[in-house]
């Protein structure tokens, strides 16, 4: 098979632009000398006269014309390469995977693929459902290349596999049965709700974060009913069995019951990013994550909760 050399190709195709061996090391800044010579040493490759004298002047060869008419085909793919490839270094095209937990899938992930298809065609998001624990393993394992958990449930910050940064303060509201005596009481705290029955997981994360947030208020919650997914907390609180903290991510667009925002007491849980050590200056990852940070500080905003969202490094 011959050694097609890119380079020597090209000088070819300059020559058949330029008309004379002259011109075309202008053209491409050599030596008239070093031009003869690259396509004598093509013509060997290919073993085919490519130069026939033409008076004082040279001319391209039935045999040249033929292989600059395929070169042109491997000339236009190396142009769509360059561009791609430039792309690519500018975060305009490239696919990420982020696993994230269930609530900051339709609150921050779904918006952020919804902006990104406006503003970066280019770039494809490829999303993973997975709770804390598996997103880390999926992002040490090179099967998500951007994680969204709770700061809670992260490895350590000095974990040496993984960067990770601060993203979102997610206050956590009460959610009240229609019609609860306690739904407009002004500055409503989490110690006002002592008595009781309270709707939350029987273990895991959010038992945890339940039983810490009601237990800095001053009581433990007397537990009526266990439920880990939101869909039936919230059907328990709108048929009045109980009341249950709700993560602010969690509440939106939540209707049937009564969201209030807690007083002084008021907790929060905090969602961080993480990517592999090393990975954080890839220009695709930090274009998602850099929507990511924008829905967060926007929820933030609306939250009326100051948070700093450095950038990942």
């Amino acid at each position: 098979m011959v050694d097609w050399d890119i380079r020597k190709l090209q000088i070819l195709r300059a020559l058949r632009e330029q008309g004379t061996v002259t011109a075309t090391a202008e053209a491409l800044r050599m030596t008239p000398s070093a031009v003869s010579q690259q396509l004598t040493n093509l013509a060997k490759q290919l073993g085919v006269p490519l130069l026939e004298a033409q008076g004082r002047r040279v001319r391209l060869t039935d045999a040249a014309r033929l292989v600059l008419r395929h070169a042109e085909a491997v000339f236009e793919q190396l142009e769509r390469a360059d561009a791609e490839l430039a792309a690519y270094v500018h975060g305009e095209v490239g696919e990420v995977r982020v696993g994230a937990f269930s609530t900051a899938v339709p609150a921050l992930v779904v918006p952020a693929v919804r902006a990104l298809r406006v503003t970066h065609p280019g770039v494809t998001v490829r999303v993973r459902e997975a709770e804390a624990g598996e997103a880390y393993e999926l992002l040490a394992s090179g099967e998500v290349d951007l994680a969204l958990s709770l700061a809670a449930q992260a490895p350590a910050v000095g974990d040496a596999r993984f960067t990770r940064a601060p993203l979102l303060a997610d206050p956590l509201d009460v959610a009240l049965p229609p019609g609860h005596e306690l739904a407009a009481v002004e500055g409503l705290r989490l110690a006002d709700l002592a008595g009781e029955d309270w709707v939350f997981g029987g273990s895991g994360p959010w038992s945890d974060i339940t039983r810490g947030a009601c237990e800095a208020a001053g009581f433990s919650p007397r537990q009526g009913h266990s439920a880990a997914g939101w869909t039936a907390i919230l059907a328990m609180v709108e048929a009045g069995m109980g009341v249950a903290l709700v993560p602010r991510l969690a509440a939106v667009g939540r209707e049937g019951v009564v969201m209030r925002e807690l007083g002084a007491d008021r907790p929060v849980r905090h969602v961080v990013a993480a990517v592999r050590k090393g990975a954080e200056d890839a220009p695709v990852v930090d274009v998602v994550l850099g929507e990511l940070r924008r829905l967060a500080d926007a929820s933030s905003a609306r939250s009326a909760v100051h948070v700093s969202v450095p950038r990942i490094s």
